[in-house]
């Protein structure tokens, strides 16, 4: 897929520390929100819904009898976050920081090859073994050039979640820890959607015109993409310790266990592609003679990536 590459205005790894939440918060997704809570509908506008009574009244109206016992569920829940949101904005209770870096990459067959400032960075990646619908077998490399090309990695966390989560549980609080959480991790979400948003008309600034509403970003109707780690184009968790190479998560407040995750729990890490025609796919299943080939690029043995792809075995 030849394409002429967008060369970012600024290359090499930068931190951002104390983020305003409220720059963060209108980049929730309230539908993933509710659907951590069971509570899966259609809640397009809630976040317009006001403390009226009118208004929440004339919200609710717009349910089906069946579905509005729900629904009261889902505003009571929405309205029972907004409080801890303000809490948590007026005294400073969490913190989000963020680190992205840029840097020169190209593809070489399935592998992604990034040079930094000091050393070069190998990602092999995996092929998909039963084409998309558009009949492609995809690779993320494909969304490289050979030579000349640009990659991005990035990571963000939310800290201060664990700290309130026992204080409420010290409390007997249980519905108030498990909010926290909930809402930590949206948060989280909503950061990386803020950032790559960032990413994309500012600091790496290919797509400088972009013109979207949150809903049409949270509907991925951006160029390029940023998959996670552990996603289902990128499901090699040991890739995080690659990432670590590039980003230093410890100077975002991220520390990584032996098996990959990320701590604390509400963190999210992946790559920015700029490609015009970059798209999410699922790798699915793989057949031994991959793994073989997979765990040869990673200098590892089979039995060892066995462990990390278990789910696409």
């Amino acid at each position: 897929m030849s394409y002429i590459p967008s060369a970012p205005n600024k290359t090499g790894v930068y931190y951002l520390t104390d983020i305003s939440l409220r720059e963060i918060v209108p980049f929730i997704d309230w539908r993933f929100y509710f659907l951590a809570w069971r509570l899966s509908g259609h809640y397009e506008g809630i976040d317009t819904v006001h403390d009226c009574p009118s208004c929440q009244a004339g919200w609710l109206r717009g349910f089906d009898e069946k579905d509005r016992p729900k629904a009261k569920e889902a505003l009571k829940l929405y309205r029972d976050t907004q409080e801890m949101l303000r809490d948590i904005l007026e005294n400073k209770l969490l913190t989000l920081n963020a680190v992205y870096a840029i840097y020169p990459a190209h593809a070489e067959d399935d592998n992604i090859v990034i040079e930094t400032e000091s050393a070069t960075v190998n990602i092999p990646v995996l092929r998909q073994q039963h084409p998309s619908s558009d009949g492609f077998c995809y690779s993320l490399a494909d969304f490289l050039s050979e030579e000349n090309d640009y990659l991005g990695a990035f990571a963000n966390t939310v800290t201060g979640t664990e700290g309130m989560a026992q204080r409420f549980e010290a409390e007997d609080d249980l519905y108030k820890s498990i909010l926290v959480k909930t809402l930590s991790d949206r948060l989280a979400e909503a950061t990386a959607e803020w950032l790559h948003w960032k990413v994309r008309k500012e600091f790496w600034g290919y797509a400088p015109d972009e013109n979207l509403s949150v809903e049409e970003m949270l509907k991925t109707q951006y160029k390029g993409i940023r998959p996670a780690v552990g996603y289902p184009s990128l499901p090699d968790q040991s890739i995080i310790f690659e990432l670590d190479k590039l980003l230093n998560y410890n100077k975002s407040g991220i520390s990584l266990t032996e098996n990959g995750a990320m701590y604390p729990n509400a963190s999210v890490s992946g790559l920015y592609f700029a490609h015009p025609l970059s798209r999410y796919f699922m790798i699915g299943k793989i057949d031994e003679n991959q793994l073989a080939d997979y765990a040869r690029r990673k200098g590892k043995t089979t039995g060892e990536m066995r462990k990390w792809l278990a789910g696409n075995i």
